[in-house]
């Protein structure tokens, strides 16, 4: 997971919807209300939810540690063919609206010629 949550990509878009979050709570006081009320029910269910499964977990954490081995490697692998992860999401868009424009100015110069 923290692997994943450090990819440039990931932790890009992290931190749009989180400004997007805290700029939406900001601006409408009934949406606040409702968020904090969220908020604190997940961390409600959240505590409640490690305290039973810390049994559970601490018995799967051979089968645990070997999962999270096999998903790092299969990450590491997926870095390597998709170099987009290692980019912020605002330069995967602007990439991506200039390839457009040039693919649209392609279409019309071959149409107008």
């Amino acid at each position: 997971v923290n692997q994943v949550a450090n990819l440039t990509l990931v932790s890009s878009a992290c931190d749009i919807v989180s400004t997007a979050y805290a700029s939406t709570k900001e601006s409408h006081p009934y949406i606040r209300s409702l968020c904090d009320a969220a908020e604190k029910g997940v961390k409600s269910v959240t505590e409640a939810t490690a305290s039973c499964a810390q049994p559970v977990l601490t018995t799967l954490e051979p089968h645990v540690a070997a999962a999270s081995e096999y998903a790092s490697k299969g990450l590491d692998k997926l870095e390597e063919k998709l170099p987009l992860l290692q980019k912020p999401v605002e330069q995967i868009l602007s990439d991506t609206k200039e390839l457009v424009s040039l693919r649209v100015a392609d279409v019309k110069d071959a149409v107008s010629s």
